[in-house]
């Protein structure tokens, strides 16, 4: 039961944050276009990464994909850690760190809602 409830906690954790992120991204909030920007991306593709990441914490939402939506944001975490590391910024690099983490525990723990 106690697993339950902190697979959701995390589980809400990750989907605000990847929706937070994702409508920065696509709504081109300055600051986002800036750390990116820095890091090579143009704002049509800060503005895909941004749909990405929406699609993806939707997906996590949903039973059925819950799976892939975990892999999605990861991979689109791991994309800016190594954009980040290939200029330099191994600061910033650590900072994505946890967020990757958190959805390969969401991954491990497993839907919570599941009935079997």
């Amino acid at each position: 039961m106690i697993l339950k409830i902190v697979s959701i906690a995390l589980i809400l954790v990750a989907v605000y944050m990847g929706f937070k992120q994702g409508w920065a991204m696509i709504s081109g909030k300055a600051e986002m276009l800036q750390m990116l920007g820095k890091l090579g991306m143009s704002a049509s593709a800060v503005m895909i990464l941004g749909v990405i990441t929406l699609l993806s914490a939707v997906m996590i939402l949903i039973p059925q994909t819950f799976v892939w939506g975990n892999f999605i944001m990861a991979g689109t975490i791991l994309l800016i850690m190594c954009l980040e590391l290939f200029h330099g910024d191994i600061k910033g690099a650590l900072i994505e760190f946890p967020f990757i983490i958190l959805n390969l525990i969401i991954i491990y723990l497993n839907y919570p809602f599941k009935f079997s």
